[in-house]
């Protein structure tokens, strides 16, 4: 019995760990969850991803893999509608910045395109935070959840980050 939990568990001789019913399920959770068609492949790709993680940690196997992988379909579909409501929020947001801040859209485009700049000159740790606190929205903690590093270490990228973009636009003479 425990031998044949651990086989569903890490998959079937093609290395799946989901069978034909359980991705028929996980792809049924996602889409009554509002998940589009289009987006559904990678959502699969995710609970799989999640069961192999579980048993490279030396978790024990799921009892039973096709609900534990229903409930992982939920909760991606809802992270889903989270980060499709953050985005609209940032693109509210970035929109009453333009209309407000810089009527003109010459002055936008110099900014946007010396802030790429500047992004494409940090350090690949600084860059991946600053996209993730300023673009994604996340908080610090959860940045430092995500990365596995501690929030002290979060901050001070992002500290340094910013300061280098601010030197950057400062010697492009654009803020």
């Amino acid at each position: 019995m425990l031998r044949r939990m651990a086989r569903r568990a890490q998959g079937d001789a093609h290395g799946d760990p989901l069978d034909a019913a359980q991705e028929r399920r996980v792809r049924a959770v996602l889409a009554l969850g509002g998940v589009p068609q289009a987006d559904l492949p990678d959502g699969v790709q995710q609970v799989r991803l999640r069961l192999l993680e579980r048993a490279a940690k030396g978790y024990e196997a799921p009892r039973d893999v096709s609900a534990w992988a229903a409930v992982v379909a939920s909760n991606l579909a809802m992270d889903w509608h989270r980060a499709k409501r953050r985005q609209e929020r940032l693109g509210e947001r970035l929109a009453s910045l333009r209309q407000h801040e810089h009527p003109s859209g010459e002055d936008t485009s110099v900014l946007s395109l010396a802030v790429a700049r500047g992004l494409d000159e940090l350090p690949d740790a600084q860059r991946q935070v600053v996209v993730l606190r300023f673009y994604a929205d996340l908080p610090v903690r959860s940045i430092a959840q995500e990365l596995g590093v501690p929030e002290g270490t979060v901050k001070s990228r992002l500290h340094t980050a910013v300061r280098a973009l601010r030197a950057r636009l400062h010697e492009d003479e654009v803020v």
